[in-house]
């Protein structure tokens, strides 16, 4: 139930687009095009920003943008000080990506350069998964459901 007491059930809501923030388009555009294999659907510029907008091959329906770290022609400079410095420790975006082979995505993604903050380890919330750091910083995870 919603907080009128309508029923939620039968509702179609499934997810569309995603932000990652990123400062440098084009060194995001290499590690998530050519590194994790996402396809380019569109990369737009307006009033000196850019969005890049990806997805994977098996989810036509989902959408991942690459902005700027904030999107925003009227932001103070203040504010995009503030915003860079967080993207710079890695305090804006966290992305969880599934595989089937969350070991061979591991050796892909290192191989290719990606920065390594968790080498490939069980949960115990039945999951195996990795973690990196995109080129802005972001923290990408990707995981595998445990056989049962």
């Amino acid at each position: 139930m919603d907080p009128s007491g309508r029923s939620l059930i039968g509702m179609d809501i499934k997810l569309s687009q995603c932000f990652i923030a990123v400062d440098d388009h084009d060194k995001a555009l290499t590690f998530y095009r050519d590194t994790l294999g996402l396809e380019v659907r569109n990369d737009v510029g307006f009033e000196g920003m850019r969005w890049v907008t990806l997805g994977s091959p098996s989810q036509p329906d989902v959408e991942i943008v690459l902005e700027p770290p904030l999107a925003d022609p009227n932001a103070s400079e203040e504010d995009r000080r503030t915003m860079a410095e967080l993207l710079a420790k890695g305090m804006l975006r966290a992305v969880i990506f599934s595989t089937g082979d969350c070991d061979a995505t591991f050796e892909r993604v290192r191989a290719a350069g990606g920065e390594v903050m968790q080498e490939p380890m069980d949960q115990p919330y039945g999951v195996r998964d990795c973690a990196f750091r995109d080129p802005a910083g972001n923290m990408l995870r990707f995981t595998q459901r445990n056989k049962d």
